[in-house]
Order: C-alpha cells, then structure tokens, then sequence
C-alpha cells in the first residue's frame, strides 16, 4: 500500500501487544498521523530468543512494515531495541527510533542524586542496554536494575490494580527503594499501565519514566524537525496486522490503546 507526499504512515512493530502502549502516545502525540503496527504475536515472546533469532525476526518485521511505504519505523519492544537496534540501522535508510535511548536520556535529565532505577524483562536487564545508554551521558550516575518477569502476565490477565500485583510490586521493587534511586525507567512497555501501582510503591518523591511516551516524544521532534509530518487534514488510519489469530490481540489491546481496535488483520504469508 503506497501512499504519496507527507500521508505517509509511521510503522511500529513489537513482538506482541506492549507496543500499543508506544501506539497510544503516538497517537496523543501526533494526533494527525497514519499508523500501521505489527505485532508479532505467532512468535512471541522475544525475550527468550537467541540474539540471532531476535535480530532476524526485527529484520522480517521492518521488511514487512516497508510494504506499506512508511516514512519511520518505531521498534516498541524493549528486547528488540536492546538486541537488534544497531543491527537494524546498519541495514535499513529509513530512521528507526528505539524505546531505550528516548527513556534513558529523559531519566538523565531528570535524576538528582544520580541512582536510576530500571525494571524490565530479564532479556532486557541481561543486555545492560539502558545501563550502557545512561553511561553514555553521565558515567557518574549509579544504575540500578531489576527484572519484574510476572508484570507482563498480570498486565495482559488485567490484574492492572490487584492485591497480587501490588503485592509483586512491593517485593521487586524493595531493592530499588533500599538504594534511593530517585528515578525509575519503567523498561517495558506492558508497564505504563502499573504506573499507579509502582509509583504507589515507590512513593511519590520517584520520578517515574514512561518509555512510551519519551519514544513517542522523540518520533514527534524527529518528524518535525526532517519536515515529514502528514500535511493532510482528515481522519488519520490506524492499521494493525498479527502473524496469529487476532481475537486475543484485540481483547488484551484494547486495555492498552483505551479503546477499541479497528483494522485488524492476521498476516497470512510468512513475515
């Protein structure tokens, strides 16, 4: 599907649902802009994948997203940022934004005592990714990393404000508030929506810092600034494929888009 002038879409892909976290900024952020999402829901999770196999299912994912002719492609999936960022530059023109450097350079920004807390998956905090990415802007800052393996599960069962949760909450997020770190990077993007629960259990004093909205900050300066915003008025197209059977895809994203998902269609063919 190709489009002409500046109606270009913007593609996101992730290995599942999370990224409509990213999707929901984007579409706060940019209100005027098409979107087409792949969620790669046949094979997910990535986090327990080779590097080699993460790095050769975002190849496919960005190899499908070009199908449409878009004008950025966004990985919304920190396990694939972490991995396969560098990987995907090298090989493709087109910008591609990550979930990593956008949230890693905010909580630089807005740390004060220099102890930034990360929670993720445990690909994501095995890879040093956000440790490294923080490193890069102040060596001096102290990172403190945490992986939360069930917040993913309980998000997508919609157990968002539980006794359960906020009992798992307080018990990986004990380490954290023990080295006063003063900012947290929530390093997945299922976490937005415990945002009311950590930050609960973190107190009030912990900047939380949502990667979602950072990457969608980042995607709208960039579109700006290389000019490529939709010069179009109308409604913009919001177009969202899977590689399995949609009707989990829909139910567990409509939780996280805060609405109801239109045009969405199971990819037949091999990504």
């Amino acid at each position: 599907m190709k489009t002409g002038g500046h109606q270009k879409a913007i593609g996101v892909f992730d290995s599942g649902v999370g990224g409509l976290t990213v999707v929901k900024e984007l579409m706060k952020q940019l209100p005027g802009e098409n979107i087409v999402y792949f969620g790669d829901t046949a094979r997910v999770p990535y986090g327990t994948k080779s590097k080699d196999t993460i790095i050769k299912f975002s190849v496919e994912n960005v190899k499908f997203l070009l199908k449409f002719d878009v004008k950025l492609i966004v990985v919304a999936c920190n396990t694939a940022s972490s991995i396969a960022l560098s990987s995907l530059m090298f090989h493709f023109k087109i910008p591609i934004v990550g979930v990593i450097r956008p949230g890693a350079k905010a909580a630089v920004r807005l740390t004060k005592n220099k102890r930034i807390g990360v929670i993720g998956t445990k690909t994501t905090v095995r890879s040093e990714s956000y440790e490294d990415e923080i490193k890069r802007y102040d060596k001096s800052i102290k990172v403190i990393i945490q992986s939360c393996p069930l917040f993913v599960p309980l998000v997508e069962e919609g157990l968002i404000r539980d006794s359960v949760t906020k009992e798992m909450a307080q018990r990986y997020l004990e380490p954290l508030k023990k080295a006063k770190v003063d900012t947290l990077i929530l390093g997945c993007t299922h976490y937005p929506l415990l945002k009311y629960i950590i930050k609960d259990v973190m107190g009030s004093g912990v900047n939380l810092v949502d990667s979602a909205h950072q990457t969608a900050k980042e995607v709208r300066g960039l579109i700006l600034e290389k000019g490529l915003a939709n010069s179009l008025r109308g409604i913009p197209r919001h177009d969202f494929y899977v590689s399995d059977e949609p009707d989990n895809f829909i139910k567990i994203g409509r939780r996280f888009l805060g609405k109801a998902l239109k045009h969405v269609e199971r990819v037949k063919e091999d990504v």
